[in-house]
């Protein structure tokens, strides 16, 4: 690394060491000027949300609209304090729900795919995963190198192998998986490609085939994981369950579907806390879909 982007980690390291609690309120707070301001983001969060709720009348779901955003502004702080600091990171692990799923799929040495949606403080999940036993993720590498270096360098702890999301990173995975390693997928972006329409929360959305796909042909278990965060700064809360079997169906239709039903029981469970500034029922093009709801809300692609 250069001496800039050394100096940039040393930066980071010495604000990891505030304490946790400043990092929620610097958050919120940040959430808060997401709403006053009108942002692009809270025009996101009120398009999904008028989708996936309409079951609340306007003043309920503009309540749940704002404290969305509330989380997401904790989110995008809190990453400050997690990276570079792993210890007191699991230590503000609290609880771990389903965690004998967990260790029992790493005994049966079948592979592992942790299904992992954007929900809550995701970046806790690849440190917990990483005390416990080695493991892969797909990675987009930014274009500047020295930006590369330093989120490698943040991330140092977490996954220890990371695949290019491309032919030869899919191809990396299945034998990585058939060789009974583990594996961390986040199911929820829309793809380029590899994709069919499959509902989430009753609307159509461009869903991956990859990881019903690989959960097929490898015969690895399937755990869905998210980290739940824990309210007044307690810490956090870490869920394994096991995903509606229809995953590994042979119709990429079904399989979707039952994919996006585990995401959308995990969401349930810490709904505010799901990633619904991102658009997530964009189109690509020949899906068959379209962005009216987010070109109505000034938010088109």
């Amino acid at each position: 690394m250069h001496w800039y982007t050394h100096l940039a980690y040393a930066l980071m390291w010495l604000v990891a060491r505030l304490p946790a609690r400043a990092f929620r309120v610097v958050g919120a707070a940040l959430g808060w000027l997401f709403w006053i301001s009108g942002s692009r983001k809270r025009r996101i969060v009120e398009a999904n949300l008028n989708l996936v709720r309409p079951d609340l009348d306007t003043a309920a779901r503009r309540g749940l609209a704002r404290e969305c955003l509330r989380q997401a502004g904790i989110a995008l702080v809190e990453v400050f304090g997690i990276w570079t600091n792993p210890r007191r990171t699991l230590a503000l692990v609290r609880e771990v729900r389903g965690e004998t799923l967990f260790h029992a799929a790493i005994a049966a040495r079948r592979g592992l795919i942790l299904c992992a949606p954007h929900i809550g403080s995701w970046e806790v999940a690849n440190y917990w995963i990483g005390a416990h036993t080695p493991f892969a993720t797909f990675y987009t590498q930014p274009r500047q190198s020295q930006v590369d270096a330093l989120l490698r360098r943040l991330r140092e702890g977490g996954a220890s192998i990371q695949f290019p999301i491309d032919d030869s990173g899919v191809r990396r995975v299945f034998r990585h998986l058939n060789d009974a390693g583990v594996v961390s997928i986040m199911p929820d972006h829309v793809p380029r490609a590899g994709a069919v329409v499959a509902p989430f929360f009753g609307v159509p959305a461009l869903t991956m085939t990859l990881l019903p796909r690989l959960a097929r042909r490898t015969g690895a278990t399937v755990l869905m994981l998210f980290v739940e965060r824990l309210p007044r700064a307690r810490g956090f809360r870490v869920h394994f369950r096991e995903p509606p079997a229809a995953i590994r169906d042979d119709d990429p239709l079904a399989a979707c579907t039952a994919l996006n039903a585990g995401i959308e029981a995990c969401v349930r469970d810490a709904f505010t806390q799901y990633q619904w500034n991102y658009k997530r029922f964009k189109a690509r093009a020949g899906s068959g879909l379209t962005d009216d709801a987010y070109v109505a809300s000034g938010v088109g692609s």
